[in-house]
């Protein structure tokens, strides 16, 4: 029988707790909850908070089927909140927004990936953040990537934004930029802009365009993820990896000491202790007063 769990109110059947989702380490499902409901809520939270979750469901583990939704998967209960999501099939689609407790263990008891926009459901297409996605072609690593951080960094509070690191989780690293509301054209233009500067200014370990072919041994600098169409890994997700690993937040000085690929791997058991140590790395981005301006005419 599927025990009946009640979460902040909510009565919810977590099922299969004891099965295992991670061979590599043994870890269960019910860890994988415990994760969520006990070491990162407060923190992921605020990162899903009125956005439009679209959700890599990976039920079996992640050796089993994987299939990425946007649509509230069946059974979704009617206290979930929902919202209206332009898109280009269906005008009239709707998107889960995890926005309590109860919600993100209810999408958590599904073995998923969270992932979001970089905009909030009450204003579609226009993005309060930025992202980079630094994706190292072997034999480069996230080491490179990091070398590549550093001068988008740079670059960028050239025009006066603040950018904050997590690592994707997988190979590489995410950038992550407050803004000011502005249209995802608008960003994604001025991303693009930032990325093919990178790749001029850094010939031998930069590439801007997605064609594999040109990117071994180099960081592909994807800006695509800007558009209002896209998502990104939400920041403490875990992956559908073979370890349980974490889109986690990085210091600066990590990525700036970063000699070899294992230093920035984190898996869920080491968000307790970080997040006791360093706190939401990733908290500014839901402030706005650390928001930035894109530079004029961009």
């Amino acid at each position: 029988m599927t025990p009946i769990t009640e979460v902040a109110g909510r009565r919810l059947a977590l099922s299969n707790l004891d099965k295992v989702l991670y061979p590599a380490t043994g870890t269960t499902k019910g860890e994988v909850l415990h994760y969520y409901a006990a070491t990162v809520a407060g923190a992921l939270l605020t990162h899903l908070r009125d956005r439009p979750v679209s959700f890599l469901r990976y039920p079996d583990g992640p050796d089993g089927q994987r299939f990425f939704t946007k649509n509230p998967p069946p059974g979704t209960p009617s206290w979930v909140r929902t919202a209206p999501v332009p898109h280009h099939e269906d005008r009239k689609a709707r998107q889960v927004v995890v926005e309590d407790l109860a919600s993100l263990m209810w999408a958590a008891n599904l073995v998923v990936e969270f992932h979001t926009p970089q905009w909030r459901a009450g204003a579609p297409g226009i993005a309060d953040r930025m992202v980079f996605d630094l994706d190292p072609g072997a034999p480069a690593t996230v080491v490179e990537c990091c070398a590549v951080a550093l001068w988008l960094r740079g670059r960028l509070a050239a025009d006066g934004l603040c950018a904050y690191g997590k690592t994707s989780g997988s190979k590489g690293l995410h950038l992550l930029v407050p803004l000011e509301p502005a249209p995802s054209e608008r960003v994604s233009a001025y991303a693009k802009e930032l990325a093919v500067r990178a790749e001029q200014d850094l010939p031998g370990l930069v590439v801007h365009r997605m064609k594999r072919a040109l990117r071994p041994g180099k960081v592909f600098v994807d800006f695509s993820q800007n558009a209002a169409a896209k998502t990104t890994a939400t920041p403490y997700t875990l992956r559908a990896r073979p370890e349980p690993t974490v889109s986690a937040p990085v210091t600066w000085a990590e990525i700036e000491r970063c000699r070899t690929p294992g230093e920035l791997v984190f898996a869920l058991g080491a968000m307790g202790a970080r997040l006791e140590r360093y706190g939401d790395l990733l908290g500014p981005l839901a402030d706005p007063d650390r928001a930035g301006r894109l530079p004029a005419g961009r």
